[in-house]
C-alpha cells in the first residue's frame, strides 16, 4: 500500500523479509532469453518476467493502473481510500465488489486460523512505529461482513488489510496477463510471486527461498512453482533480537505483542496468492504452533527456525513436492 511516513508500512516490511524470495540462479550459458518489465507500488515494487518475443507494449501501464486501483482501496496510508473511510467510520460502511472480497476472504482466514490471522491488530502495529492506523485494540469478531456492507461492534475499531491485499493485487495481476494472452510468466510483487506456464527452457519457473537468518546470505530452498502463488512471512530484515530469539513486526494477536520465537519465516504455496498471503502471515504470527495449525487446515508451507544447532526445516502438506 502507498505511504506518506518515513517509517516502512507493515507490508513494505513483509516486502523486505521477503523474503525471502528471490529469483533461483539461472541456467546461464544457452539461456532462452526472458525480458522485464518493472514499477512500483504499495512502497515496493513489482516485476513481471515473460519470454523475449512477448509483446508487453501494453502490459506495464495496464498493470500499473490495475495496481493503483487497489491502492486507492485498500492503503491504510491514504485518507481517501475505502477502508480508511471505514476506519473513521462508527456505523456499517458500504463497500466496493473488491474490497468486499478481500474484507470476507480476511475474516475467512482468521476464523480458520483460530484467530492468529487478526485484521484488526493496525494499532498495535503502528505503536511499534510500522503502520499509519490509529484507534482501539480489537479483535476480528467485532467485523462483520453482510451484503457488501462492513460493521463493527465497537466504533474505534479497524480493519487492516495488508496483510492480504497484496496478494489479491498479485492474483488481479495473473488474471490480467492470462487475458491479454500471456502465457508463460513469473510475477513478483514486493517478494510475493505468481507462476503461470513455464520457464522459456520448458522447465517450471523456479525460485529460491533465502536463508532467513540476518547473518547468513545464502539459500533455505529452491522451488518450482507450477502454476502456484508462494508468499513468506519473515523478520530478517525488520527484526531485533530479544533473549536470544528474534522479533519483527509481525503481532501475535493472542498476546498482543510481537511474535516472538525461534520461528525466523514461513512460505506458503497456494493457487491463491491472497490465501497464500493471509495463511504466511496468520503461521508466522503462531510461531511454534505454526506447523500444527498448518497441518490441520491442509496448507503447504515451510517452516524455517532458526535454532542454536542451525536451520531447521519443517514442511506441511504438499509443500515438499516442489522443492528441489
Amino acid at each position: 500500500m502507498s505511504r506518506s511516513s518515513p517509517n516502512p508500512t507493515r507490508r513494505r516490511l513483509l516486502a523486505m523479509t521477503g523474503a525471502t524470495l528471490i529469483c533461483a540462479p539461472a541456467v546461464l550459458h544457452g539461456a532462452p532469453a526472458v525480458q522485464h518489465i518493472t514499477g512500483a507500488a504499495f512502497g515496493s515494487t513489482w516485476r513481471v518476467t515473460l519470454p523475449d518475443l512477448t509483446d508487453t507494449a501494453m502490459l506495464r501501464p495496464a498493470l500499473a493502473k490495475l495496481l493503483a486501483g487497489i491502492d486507492r482501496l485498500m492503503s491504510p496510508w491514504r485518507g481517501d481510500s475505502e477502508i480508511s473511510a471505514f476506519n473513521r467510520a462508527s456505523g456499517p460502511t458500504a463497500l466496493s465488489g473488491q474490497m468486499a472480497r478481500v474484507v470476507a476472504a480476511a475474516l475467512d482466514i482468521a476464523r480458520a486460523s483460530d484467530g492468529w490471522f487478526d485484521p484488526t491488530v493496525g494499532p498495535q502495529v503502528r505503536r511499534l512505529g510500522f503502520g499509519p492506523i490509529k484507534g482501539a485494540d480489537g479483535h476480528w469478531t467485532g467485523l462483520h461482513i453482510q451484503d457488501s456492507h462492513l460493521s463493527k461492534d465497537d466504533s474505534r475499531l479497524t480493519m487492516d488489510p495488508c496483510g492480504i491485499a497484496k496478494g489479491h493485487a498479485l492474483d488481479l495481476m495473473r488474471y490480467a496477463l492470462i487475458d491479454a494472452g500471456c502465457r508463460h510468466f513469473l510475477i513478483d510483487l514486493g517478494g510475493e510471486l505468481a507462476a503461470h506456464g513455464h520457464h522459456p527452457s520448458g522447465r517450471d519457473w523456479q525460485i529460491a527461498i533465502e536463508d532467513p537468518r540476518p547473518d547468513v546470505v545464502s539459500g533455505a530452498a529452491v522451488l518450482q512453482l507450477g502454476d502456484l502463488a508462494v508468499a513468506t512471512s519473515g523478520n530478517r530484515a525488520q527484526g531485533f533480537d530479544r533473549g536470544g530469539h528474534r522479533q519483527g513486526h509481525i503481532i501475535d494477536p493472542h498476546r498482543a505483542r510481537p511474535a516472538f520465537g525461534t520461528l525466523a519465516s514461513v512460505s506458503v504455496l497456494s493457487d491463491s496468492a491472497m490465501v497464500a498471503d493471509g495463511w504466511a502471515t496468520a503461521l508466522m504470527a503462531a510461531g511454534d504452533a505454526g506447523p500444527d495449525l498448518a497441518r490441520r487446515q491442509g496448507i503447504s508451507a515451510l517452516f524455517l527456525f532458526a535454532e542454536a544447532e542451525g536451520l531447521r526445516r519443517v514442511t506441511t502438506a504438499k509443500f515438499d513436492r516442489h522443492m528441489l
